[in-house]
């Protein structure tokens, strides 16, 4: 007797995100694209319906990188769906079909009722706890002051703690005082964490 004929598929996340409070601002779903546009993707990022756009990915550091950018911007409720996605995978991202595709619309709605901003649903048991660190790594990035951004970006283009004082006009002492209220050593832990655990996730079957 033959054994059952399984669909094919593929294990990826996808993330879709929602702009907040749409209805009275402009509408930041082009700029999102052009800030996303380096972030690899299996499938080009796209808006998907009024101020939505979703992405589809293969890389838990892709996500991560997708995650910081919307998270920083602010202006995004932002759900991830991982799991089995249909193959072969068609031109366009809004046409993708699977359960990953139904989690991260699940996501996003939860999304839009969390202090956070952000949700993940799934089908892997590690899925609670990535988002559990999304939650954690959103709280970091909201409290960190213009100051802290400054520093933390310059310090990420490879600068010294003395090149960034020159560039800011402040002693080193002031841009480690930032770097700290920046919670910046936290956080680049929060980084590797989601990180980690959105590999689990892809790699929980």
């Amino acid at each position: 007797m033959n054994a059952p004929q399984t669909e094919p598929h593929l294990r990826a996340l996808v993330l879709t995100a929602d702009q907040r409070s749409s209805r009275t601002s402009t509408d930041a779903v082009p700029q999102a694209l052009g800030l996303l546009d380096h972030v690899p993707t299996l499938r080009s990022w796209e808006r998907t319906a009024g101020d939505e756009f979703q992405g589809l990915l293969d890389s838990p550091a892709a996500l991560t990188e997708a995650l910081l950018l919307l998270m920083r911007d602010g202006r995004w409720h932002v759900g991830v769906g991982v799991g089995r996605t249909e193959t072969p995978l068609p031109p366009s991202t809004r046409a993708g079909r699977g359960p990953a595709y139904v989690d991260a619309r699940r996501a996003v709605e939860r999304a839009r009722t969390s202090a956070h901003h952000v949700a993940v649903e799934g089908d892997a048991a590690w899925c609670r706890h990535l988002e559990s660190a999304l939650w954690l790594w959103h709280d970091l990035l909201d409290r960190r002051s213009e100051k802290g951004w400054q520093v933390v970006d310059l310090l990420a283009q490879g600068l010294t703690h003395e090149r960034v004082a020159a560039t800011l006009g402040v002693s080193q002492s002031a841009v480690s005082q930032r770097a700290s209220a920046a919670a910046l050593a936290e956080e680049l832990r929060a980084r590797e964490l989601v990180t980690a655990l959105a590999t689990l996730c892809l790699e929980d079957r």
